[in-house]
């Protein structure tokens, strides 16, 4: 999958978790957590929108290779479900 389409599906699943996010406005190496005011329960929604809209299982064990902007979307391009 092309890595703008997969930004803009990133930036389609945040703002179904939080409406007020201006993609424009995030910073791709700092904490997406932070940046967002993502608590737990936001995340995993978060997560989920992804598998949904991607298609991509993102194991748990991989949680913690998320933590960036920059980071997501390098770890989804990589992902075989979007090769």
């Amino acid at each position: 999958m092309d890595p703008a389409k997969i930004r803009s599906e990133v930036f389609a699943a945040l703002r179904g978790i939080a409406p007020e996010v201006e993609p424009q406005t995030l910073r791709g190496d700092r904490l997406l957590r932070d940046e967002v005011d993502l608590d737990s329960m936001d995340w995993l929604r978060f997560l989920s929108a992804l598998h949904q809209r991607l298609g991509v299982n993102i194991p748990e064990t991989d949680y913690q290779q998320l933590s960036t902007l920059d980071a997501l979307l390098s770890y989804l391009q990589q992902r075989p479900e979007l090769q």
